[in-house]
């Protein structure tokens, strides 16, 4: 571009600043650019959009055709440059400021330019729990105000902490810097109040940007609503966006809350609205038809950041559909088992017995406390990453319970320093500190183990200075980070479960039960970075919480991937539906959160599905070997050829009718927790294919170790037997005796094992290819016999354990062949998803806000 055109350009963006781009365009005119020049301009700015619109992150999905006009920071721009100029300072690397810039203004620049006459947009910025959304949506807020926006509401969860905490966060980016460009109407202490002359505030006359954080409570949203409404004449002038922080919480199908929110909307001419969570589990099973705050114009996908520590690095997960197994992380050996005998020891079985319950300090908890002194000191030694340390014992939702541990911690904490130089604590401790430094290596994370012996000296002061805080709404003393390096053992409750930052987190021990996943996921405060000590932080749960938590990792990365497939298609917020994974237990949320849902569809096309998970007991297994065995003799009489490779330990029939395959499906029996093997839901899939002409023939594999003809092979018929397979368990995580996890069944070679000239080297999309090119529309089904006594090789002892089966496993997998134009069938509850087809029911209350009997009322 040419100087001269250049500076035209710069021109036409600074009409952006008070103009629509076609107004700009317009005005162009008036000043007598040519149309030519005008449009090159216009080309130029397209491309610039285009740069934006096609960012590789965060991934978006948009409604409609929405114009783009933000294009980013400009150089006379004042709010956002403070706020990268802060990050700098506090020692953000450049990568990560360049990650938020191009974030958010990904966000804003799919908001309405706020020269528009009226709009009312709806979007979701789904992030990650403890991952930086507040410092997203407030560089967002900076940004837009470069622009013209000119009211900025913040609905700061339900509880005064986290609204505090963020007023202070938004007052120390974005008015510190700036003080005369913002007027607040809350402040650090008190939530909104209303002022006289409400339209002061909007007429041309105020030119600052106004700026109100309020928390989701009834009263005060309804006074604000009031006040707004009082000034409507002059609202038109004031372009908003509304930020509603945790939006997953009381702003969905509440009695009180959600119209609340809706009717502030509603008064606002130009109101951009939206919603940040890392649980959006109810906003996306919202109606999109209702007029509600469903995210029907924009959806965001934010990447989680490096070196955060999320779900899936903590705990695992298991492979998504059409994923390979043996890919996917196990997570860091960060989490410690608290046995089911502990728990009644820490937290009373029901409301009745909280009064007068005194806790115990049980071996795990006395620990886990030993274990946070240790990682303090060590962090002390170090001298880098968050100079705050915090532990946090979360057992229960009630007060009494939280302050029933005051005097067992504060007698634990003066017996451990009395018995500092006494040598049997001294080998205890070190003991403790090596078996944790050996599970986790400090390598791992770019830090060098700290020693026992230059720990030891910090540790009198460690714990000297360490705090027992009750922090709940019946305490005054509270988390205070603001004055000097804390440490601190915090005992609470559901002030600690929405949004509040606990400082410099390093162990947690946690054994609070919930229902919903939402609920729970959003108490996992260890979520977050660690800066300086990644290598140190522990989590004390029961093995169930840990089974719950890894769930809920599968659960989120499900429903991501499944946000990035829509975005890959095209799709929009208006016509895709998110799948949601059920769980036997747990609700995906609130039951008035979930109205709207409906069982989700599924298509098995182009997949690869595997047994993972199976019973040990002998009846389960024999039911199965029964099934695998009536397969294989019927196939051998019905298949066409007979492939038979004993040294090898390969046998495949080809060419088996499927009738053979729906008799084993309707036989053999998957373990209830593999959801994607429901035998009905295949069996249905089947028999749909079946009427369009596909899947009518199968070919049935045989895949063990070369066969020896001695006791270490399994027999399928009198033609067919192989070697057993090994397949160790992962280490038990239910607590469960009849369970076995082997992770892995499936190579991915072996879904061409009936493929001719098949090669190992072979891509998962190669041998797709190859199958649709070869077998069209024949499917494929291999069967695994696993040793009752698989042992783990020696480089896996660590993660793996003996199968322990009470007899041989019969493992399955299923190959289906791609299809242009799929047949869905119901998930049969395994998935839900929101129902597009518009039917409502009439809103409850928010179990959310039932739960906190009265907690931070205004």
């Amino acid at each position: 571009m040419s100087s001269e055109l250049g500076q035209m350009y710069d021109v036409f963006r600074s009409l952006l600043e008070t103009s629509t781009p076609t107004e700009a365009v317009k005005q162009l005119e008036v000043l007598g650019v040519d149309q030519e020049r005008i449009q090159r301009i216009r080309e130029f700015h397209e491309q610039q959009l285009l740069s934006i619109r096609e960012m590789e992150e965060p991934r978006v999905a948009v409604y409609g055709n929405r114009e783009t006009w933000y294009t980013g920071p400009r150089e006379n721009d004042r709010a956002w440059p403070a706020i990268q100029r802060e990050l700098e300072k506090s020692g953000w690397s450049s990568d990560a400021v360049k990650d938020l810039d191009a974030s958010s203004t990904r966000v804003v620049s799919l908001l309405n330019h706020p020269k528009e006459p009226g709009f009312a947009a709806r979007g979701l910025v789904v992030g990650y729990v403890q991952s930086g959304k507040t410092t997203n949506f407030t560089s967002v807020m900076a940004k837009a105000a470069d622009r013209g926006y000119k009211l900025f509401i913040v609905l700061a969860g339900i509880h005064n902490g986290l609204r505090r905490q963020t007023q202070a966060r938004l007052a120390q980016q974005l008015v510190e810097s700036n003080p005369t460009a913002w007027t607040q109407l809350t402040g650090l202490e008190r939530d909104f109040v209303p002022t006289e002359n409400a339209a002061s505030f909007f007429g041309g006359s105020n030119t600052t940007h106004v700026l109100c954080v309020v928390k989701k409570n009834a009263r005060v949203l309804g006074k604000f609503a009031r006040w707004l409404e009082s000034a409507s004449e002059y609202l038109e002038q004031a372009p908003a966006l509304v930020i509603d922080d945790e939006a997953d919480q009381a702003s969905v199908a509440t009695a009180s809350i959600n119209p609340l929110i809706l009717r502030i909307l509603g008064t606002l001419p130009k109101a951009a609205y939206v919603g940040y969570t890392a649980t959006p589990f109810a906003n996306i099973l919202i109606d999109p038809a209702a007029k509600d705050l469903y995210p029907s114009d924009f959806i965001v996908n934010l990447p989680q950041p490096k070196d955060h520590f999320g779900t899936e690095v903590l705990f695992g997960r298991y492979a998504l559909d059409g994923e390979d197994p043996e890919s996917v992380d196990d997570g860091y050996d960060m989490i410690r088992s608290i046995p089911a005998e502990d728990v009644p020891l820490v937290t009373p079985a029901t409301r009745a017995d909280a009064e007068g319950f005194t806790p115990e300090i049980t071996d795990t908890l006395d620990e886990a406390i030993q274990y946070f002194w240790l990682t303090t000191a060590a962090r002390r030694v170090r001298g880098t990453g968050n100079r705050h340390a915090t532990m946090l014992i979360h057992t229960s939702m009630r007060i009494q319970v939280h302050n029933s541990f005051r005097a067992p911690l504060r007698t634990l904490r003066a017996h451990t320093l009395k018995r500092l130089d006494d040598p049997d604590t001294l080998l205890r401790l070190r003991t403790l500190w090596d078996q944790e430094t050996a599970r986790v290596a400090a390598e791992e994370f770019g830090q060098t183990k700290v020693t026992f012996e230059s720990l030891l000296a910090e540790l009198p002061g460690v714990i000297r200075d360490c705090r027992i805080i009750m922090d709940n709404s019946d305490s005054d003393d509270t988390l205070d980070y603001d004055n000097g390096p804390v440490v601190a053992i915090a005992v609470g409750g559901n002030k600690f479960s929405r949004g509040l930052t606990l400082e410099g987190l390093a162990v947690t021990y946690f054994v609070r039960a919930a229902s919903a996943y939402d609920t729970l996921l959003q108490m996992g405060r260890w979520f977050g970075f660690r800066h300086g000590y990644a290598d140190l932080p522990r989590v004390w749960m029961t093995n169930d919480l840990h089974a719950s938590f890894r769930h809920l990792a599968t659960v989120e990365a499900d429903m991501r991937r499944d946000i990035d497939v829509y975005l890959h298609e095209n799709e929009t917020p208006q016509t895709f539906a998110v799948r949601l994974r059920t769980h036997p237990v747990l609700r995906v949320t609130a039951a008035a959160k979930m109205q709207s849902a409906i069982r989700a569809s599924a298509a098995y096309g182009g997949r690869r599905i595997q047994t993972r998970y199976f019973h040990t007991r002998a009846d389960w297994l024999r039911t199965n070997q029964e099934a695998a065995r009536t397969l294989v003799g019927h196939a051998v009489d019905a298949a066409v050829t007979h492939d038979a490779r004993p040294e090898v330990g390969r046998h495949i029939l080809h060419d088996v009718p499927h009738t053979e395959v729906l008799e084993f499906l309707s036989m053999y029996s998957f373990h209830e927790n593999s959801q994607e093997c429901d035998a009905d839901l295949i069996a249905s899939y089947i028999r749909r294919r079946v009427q369009q002409g596909s899947l009518r023939r199968w070919n049935v594999a045989v895949v063990g170790n070369p066969a020896t003809g001695d006791e270490a092979d399994f027999s399928f018929s009198s033609d067919v037997a192989v070697g057993r397979i090994t397949r160790a368990r992962l280490h038990n995580l239910t607590g469960e005796p009849d369970f076995a996890d082997i992770k892995t069944l499936m190579s991915r070679v072996d879904a061409a094992v009936d493929l001719p000239n098949a090669l190992r080297g072979w891509s998962e999309k190669e041998i797709t290819g190859q199958r649709r090119t070869q077998l069209p529309d024949t499917g494929l089904i291999v069967l695994y016999p696993i040793d009752k006594d698989s042992r783990p090789s020696e480089h896996r002892e660590s993660t793996r354990e003996p199968l322990g089966a009470e007899d041989h496993v019969i493992g399955v997998g299923l190959v289906f062949p791609e299809v242009g134009q799929d047949s869905e069938v119901s998930w049969d509850g395994s998935y839900i998803s929101a129902d597009l087809s518009g039917i409502r029911l009439e809103d409850t209350d928010d179990e959310d806000l039932r739960t906190l009997e009265g907690e931070d009322a205004a």
